[in-house]
């Protein structure tokens, strides 16, 4: 058993991922923007490094020290790239990108000083073929590949495997949030493209997180692990 902190975990994938790695048995801790029903649910900003810092000292005194990080916490936009503000590509970048730096700062030394950790990084399918209407969100969530890459060469040999996940077209409100706007098309002709013909569930992505942590996955480092249903290989 294991203490685990998933950002992002009030919602969505991130939610899903602490409740599968609550099942498997590890001492689950959660941080989002706003308050939840988790007993052990923290409210902070991924781009606050105080607050990250103040929660994560909580969580130590809580649970111990945190050895599984998974960074769900995102935020998505949709905007033609020449109408994006630079306040809006900041913010963007900000969460998706600067977030997984301070959470993967602020969490490594734990790791490092038990000589055994697990980073899963939440990336987006959109990394691998490009989205219209949202460079901002693309490009941070391909930085964070890269990111997973060097972090995985660079903490190797002190235990520390990292790994990304990038979720396919996946049932979300975030995902149902942008379909009520008319952002994302015909949802049905997306299904019927997907090789296995339904949308993914958090589920999914959780089941992914949960073997990566796990003991089992130890020699598998700086992979990028896609679930989308077979849209993109």
């Amino acid at each position: 058993m294991r203490t685990a902190v998933v950002t992002g975990g009030g919602s969505g994938i991130g939610r899903a991922i602490a409740e599968r790695l609550r099942a498997d048995g590890h001492r689950v801790a959660t941080l989002d923007l706003a308050e939840t029903d988790d007993e052990f649910g923290y409210v902070a900003d991924v781009t606050d490094r105080a607050a990250i810092d103040a929660a994560l000292t909580e969580i130590r005194a809580a649970l111990g020290p945190v050895e599984i990080l998974v960074n769900a916490a995102g935020l998505d936009g949709f905007k033609k790239f020449t109408d994006i503000t630079f306040d809006e590509w900041r913010r963007v970048v900000d969460v998706n990108l600067n977030g997984v730096f301070h959470m993967v700062q602020a969490a490594l030394p734990d790791m490092i000083e038990a000589g055994w950790g697990r980073i899963v990084n939440i990336s987006s399918s959109s990394t691998h073929s490009g989205t219209p209407y949202m460079a901002h969100y693309v490009a941070a969530k391909s930085a964070v590949n890269g990111l997973t890459k060097t972090l995985a060469l660079e903490y190797g040999p002190a235990g520390v495997t990292v790994n990304a996940v990038p979720p396919g077209f996946i049932d979300t409100p975030m995902l149902r949030g942008a379909q009520a706007r008319g952002l994302l098309g015909d949802v049905q002709a997306t299904i019927d493209a997907t090789p296995v013909r339904r949308m993914g569930r958090p589920e999914d992505i959780a089941a992914a997180c949960a073997f990566l942590v796990s003991e089992e996955a130890g020699y598998i480092t700086g992979q990028i692990l896609g679930v989308n249903g077979g849209r993109n290989t």
